[in-house]
């Protein structure tokens, strides 16, 4: 299968870009977040998954890895299929996404159009329990958290939302030290440390 595709940007629709590569558009399904990126006549770059059935062979594009592994793990929630996934992602980022998951926030996910309340809660409840088994547990002193217990668990949340992303506990812990987790959001939290690794 496809890993990434790479080639210039030749048409942008609704939730759809196609992507000329060597003279053969591949027209990709993707999010909002996604299109925001991407400019037409330009080079892009779109991460790839595959989803083949009997009757079809459709691709799904994403700007990022971090978005693609948070559309596999949607994907992978029973009810959950690859529209009501691309839905979710349109409304929020990868790290928005996965804070919602670690913090329970049904209603960042119920914003996305065609979420009910159920299908949010049933998304939280499966992907809370991967992720609290997958997340990384930071060594002691690896960030520089004050006392209190809101605080720690920020870090904690921030650092199971990375893991969400892909990132492994070296790279979590390098990211979050020096990150005000004190006065920040959790969303904003992740997006600092995003940025410090993707510098």
């Amino acid at each position: 299968m496809f890993y990434y595709l790479s080639g210039i940007v030749t048409h942008i629709d609704a939730n759809l870009a196609v992507i000329d590569c060597g003279g053969v558009g591949y027209a990709c399904n993707t999010t909002l977040n996604t299109l925001s990126n991407l400019r037409l006549n330009e080079k892009a770059k779109l991460y790839t998954y595959c989803h083949v059935r009997e009757d079809a062979f459709d691709i799904y594009g994403f700007y990022s890895e971090g978005e693609r592994r948070s559309f596999e793990m949607l994907i992978g929630v029973s009810g959950v299929g690859p529209k009501a996934a691309l839905s979710i992602l349109s409304s929020n980022t990868p790290e928005g996404f996965a804070a919602a998951v670690i913090t329970g926030n049904e209603k960042a996910l119920t914003s996305a159009p065609g979420i009910g309340k159920k299908l949010a809660q049933r998304i939280i409840l499966e992907l809370k329990d991967k992720l609290a088994k997958s997340a990384p547990q930071l060594q002691p002193g690896a960030v520089a958290v004050p006392s209190g217990t809101a605080v720690r668990s920020k870090a904690a949340d921030a650092a199971s939302a990375l893991a969400v992303l892909g990132y492994n506990q070296a790279e979590i812990s390098t990211a979050l030290a020096g990150i005000d987790t004190e006065s920040n959001t959790l969303e904003e939290i992740v997006r600092q440390a995003l940025k410090k690794m993707l510098k």
